[in-house]
């Protein structure tokens, strides 16, 4: 008589072995041992935001534990934050002016470049990136030059070659462009290798969509827009095939680390980038997706250590290099308190 799993041909018949994946899942430590995916605290960055004035930080009412700092907090800040163990920010600032152009955030004297040399003299080590846009600053609120209700392209990339300029000159690593201007990663390589800038590394936000997550954040920084929105620029979710295009245009244009963002509904193009490009990849969490976690856990849904770490994994498991989030702070102490 023949039975699947005994084995036959004169012996005597015994079950094949039983595949029991449960045998190292009993403890912690067996399922440490082997775990695929590690959370670490060089691969977090914490998005900074710096205002105009004095005092101390305000605080974000939509994203708790998110203050905007007053310029004069920065270095105090940065030495801090490297104390804690953050290794890397990416540093926005509040507009001191708007104008139709956008002119304040390309001035050496402007908030970004100043907390830029701040952060610097506090922490030397710390990684600073700093976001290349222009909603911020401008009166409409679009990332770029508007004539006759349209964001003009090439007008709007020269503008952000000024802005990469000036964060390089204040000491920027980092510059992360992130307008969805066509040719933006090219022409901003161009000027700062032009400026003698060549070590001044461009992280790009080579798939950032036209998302509902972004709420908080231009509550943050007054960027919402005046009139219409950016999906004639931003990338529609819909489109897998394109945010890759996205991504190989930006590699060729010299990109150091190529970005998704939102994170959490962009786990597929991280999975499938990271086949397809040997370059860094990079993933935003953004203030939505932080933000709707946290009223979760406030309304008892979810635990908030728990759910955060669950979503970082996720994002590492699908192929990020590094994790632009709000809880990186807290991830940071999360993964001390491990050891």
């Amino acid at each position: 008589m023949s039975s699947r799993g005994f084995e036959q041909g004169g012996r005597s018949a015994r079950p094949s072995a039983v595949v029991r994946p449960r045998r190292f899942r009993r403890t912690a430590a067996l399922r440490d041992w082997v775990a695929e995916t590690d959370l670490e605290s060089h691969r977090m960055v914490l998005p900074l935001f710096v205002r105009p004035g004095d005092g101390g930080p305000t605080p974000v009412p939509s994203c708790p534990g998110v203050a905007r700092y007053p310029l004069g907090r920065l270095r105090a800040l940065g030495r801090s934050l490297a104390s804690e163990g953050v290794r890397s920010v990416l540093l926005f600032g509040v507009a001191r002016t708007k104008d139709a152009e956008g002119s304040d955030a390309w001035s050496d004297t402007g908030l970004v470049p100043e907390a830029v040399r701040a952060l610097k003299k506090g922490a030397p080590e710390l990684v600073v990136a700093t976001d290349v846009c222009l909603c911020a600053y401008t009166t409409h609120g679009h990332c770029g030059v508007v004539k006759d209700g349209d964001v003009e392209n090439d007008a709007s990339v020269e503008r952000l070659q000024r802005v990469a300029l000036a964060h390089a000159r204040a000491g920027a690593d980092v510059v992360a462009p992130s307008a969805m201007m066509d040719g933006q990663v090219g022409a901003i390589r161009h000027a700062l290798d032009d400026a003698g800038f060549e070590g001044t590394g461009v992280l790009a936000y080579s798939t950032k969509h036209a998302s509902a997550f972004y709420g908080p954040f231009r509550e943050i920084e007054g960027s919402s827009p005046e009139f219409g929105d950016r999906a004639g620029y931003q990338m529609d979710p819909r489109n897998a095939r394109e945010a890759l295009r996205e991504m190989a245009l930006d590699a060729a244009e010299g990109a150091d680390i190529l970005m998704v963002k939102p994170a959490l509904t962009s786990l597929d193009l991280l999975a499938r980038a990271r086949e397809r490009f040997d370059l860094p990849l990079a993933a935003y969490q953004v203030s939505g997706e932080y933000a709707t976690i946290h009223a979760a856990a406030a309304r008892g849904i979810v635990d908030l250590e728990r759910a955060a770490r669950e979503t970082l994994v996720a994002i590492r498991r699908a192929g990020a290099d590094l994790i632009v989030t709000y809880f990186a702070r807290d991830a940071v102490r999360w993964l001390r308190e491990d050891r």
